[in-house]
């Protein structure tokens, strides 16, 4: 009997893990068609820093609730960088020399930013002189990146 259960919880459990890795593969679509981009700085920076922040969550996550302002930052900014992989990604092989280590830093700072703009967002209202310089903040940079990625 004990046997049996540890051969299912096995079966589930790698169940899961190729449902996960299943379903990661049909969000990041082409992500694999292009390698040059996985060889890119930009790549490399975005990725860098998404480490850093999945490996905080995984420490925190157990010493806070969901609703901490802590979490609630580095799963704003794991979002943020997503959409910033989607962007690396969506470049094409031509043009795979634009994906430099400047566009990455650019890419992480803006998330950054971005984050600092989610949380004085849950302070203060839309109009605050504080959140309007934020947001002009987050402009910039994604016109620098819009700019580079053209």
């Amino acid at each position: 009997m004990l046997i049996q259960r540890n051969i299912f919880a096995t079966l589930i459990l790698v169940f899961a893990v190729s449902s996960a890795f299943s379903q990661d593969n049909k969000k990041t679509g082409s992500k694999t068609d292009n390698p040059s981009v996985r060889s890119s700085s930009a790549y490399a920076e975005v990725i860098l820093r998404k480490t850093e922040l999945e490996a905080d969550l995984e420490s925190v996550s157990a010493d806070y609730t969901e609703a901490n302002p802590k979490l609630l930052d580095i799963r704003f900014e794991l979002s943020s960088l997503d959409k910033d992989l989607d962007k690396i990604f969506a470049v094409p092989p031509s043009e795979t020399q634009k994906l430099t280590l400047a566009l990455g830093k650019l890419m992480v700072r803006k998330a950054a930013l971005e984050t600092e703009l989610n949380r004085l967002g849950r302070s203060y209202n839309k109009d605050h002189p504080d959140v309007k310089r934020q947001k002009k903040r987050v402009e910039i940079f994604d016109a620098a990146i819009k700019e580079i990625l053209r």
